[in-house]
């Protein structure tokens, strides 16, 4: 995703928000990747905030991985394992 978006996300598969993505939701799925910024919640079992990353808000996962330079504001749930599938997360 490189442009703009408002609302919420569930995906089985890898979200990638580009340099120039801007998203305000909340963001369910697997793997996420962030280049661009993001201001919601996400529950995903990987995140990754990239050097030219911002995250604000709540992330609730199993790994967390934040490169230098990667922007991370708010708060992380860290977890062994997720409450249920993410299929089943509305």
């Amino acid at each position: 995703m490189d442009g703009n978006f408002e609302g919420s996300i569930n995906s089985q598969k890898d979200i990638n928000i580009g340099k120039n993505g801007y998203i305000k939701g909340d963001i369910t799925t697997d793997r996420l990747v962030v280049n661009g910024v993001l201001e919601g919640s996400v529950h995903a079992k990987r995140v990754e905030i990239k050097a030219d990353g911002k995250v604000n808000g709540t992330i609730e996962s199993i790994e967390l991985i934040i490169e230098a330079k990667g922007v991370f504001e708010g708060n992380s749930i860290m977890k062994k394992e997720l409450d249920k599938p993410l299929a089943d997360v509305e």
